[in-house]
């Protein structure tokens, strides 16, 4: 399964080229990694006691993502860990299916006290199982 948003571009997105800038392509995989963690855990997040956080990034730049392309930006999960789980995040353009960009990320859960990894929760794991792509 796949979560999948529609992603807004504005024109504060825009570069002097007119493409959509890179670091407003990091804010679209923020928030689709937003939407789906209140998908994948059925409940809206708590930022303040969330216990999860980005620790690695990958980024690939396809395609140029212009003002106009109706953009969605699709999650899954490739891998579930003791501590944490690896992430695919795709931007496609909805009308031409055109895969503009990818993201891997490596999210950790963390104890908020301490600043230390802990163990992903039993039932967090079930829930994020659906999202794994098995093909």
């Amino acid at each position: 399964m796949i979560h999948s948003c529609p992603i807004q571009i504005r024109m504060a997105d825009l570069d002097p080229f007119n493409h959509v800038n890179n670091g407003s392509q990091c804010h679209f995989y923020d928030y689709g990694r937003s939407l789906f963690y209140e998908e994948a855990f059925q409940k809206p997040i708590d930022w303040l006691n969330f216990e999860y956080v980005l620790a690695h990034l990958e980024l690939d730049f396809k395609k140029p993502i212009l003002i106009h392309d109706e953009l969605v930006c699709e999650t899954e999960v490739l891998e579930i860990r003791q501590h944490s789980m690896r992430l695919m995040q795709r931007l496609v353009d909805k009308k031409t299916q055109t895969v503009k960009g990818t993201c891997v990320s490596v999210v950790v859960r963390i104890d908020r006290q301490t600043y230390k990894t802990g163990l992903l929760p039993q039932e967090d794991c079930i829930s994020l199982q659906k999202y794994i792509n098995n093909e």
